[in-house]
This record gives structure tokens, C-alpha cells and sequence, in this order.
């Protein structure tokens, strides 16, 4: 099985950019403590890696 990214917002997008608020949008995070589990592809390390301030990560194996 692939590996899978659990992440979880941890501190609030305001008072950032817009493209910033929108790739936590696009991870599927809504509000803080929101935790989503993502596969691990280039695609979502690379919006992870933008809004790295904003929310941890943790590999998780299936």
C-alpha cells in the first residue's frame, strides 16, 4: 500500500496570502484541529511544503 500524509491544521491562515488560504482549502482543511488524511504524492507535498507554518504532518503506513 502507498504511504498516506495525515495532516492537521494547527495555526489560522488569517492575516496571509490568498493562494495561502486556498491550498489549505484545497487540502481539505476547514477549521483549526481539522485533520484530513491525504495520499503522499508529489502534488500534495508540494502544498504541504507552501503552508508548512500552518499545519503539521505525520506519514502514516497503511
Amino acid at each position: 500500500m502507498a504511504n498516506r500524509l495525515r495532516i492537521t491544521y494547527v495555526r489560522s491562515a488569517i492575516g496571509y496570502n490568498v493562494k495561502q488560504k486556498r491550498t489549505v482549502l484545497a487540502l481539505g482543511l476547514h477549521n483549526l484541529g481539522d485533520v484530513v488524511e491525504q495520499d503522499d504524492t508529489p502534488v500534495i507535498r508540494g502544498m504541504v511544503d507552501k503552508v508548512s507554518h500552518l499545519v503539521q504532518v505525520q506519514e502514516v503506513e497503511q
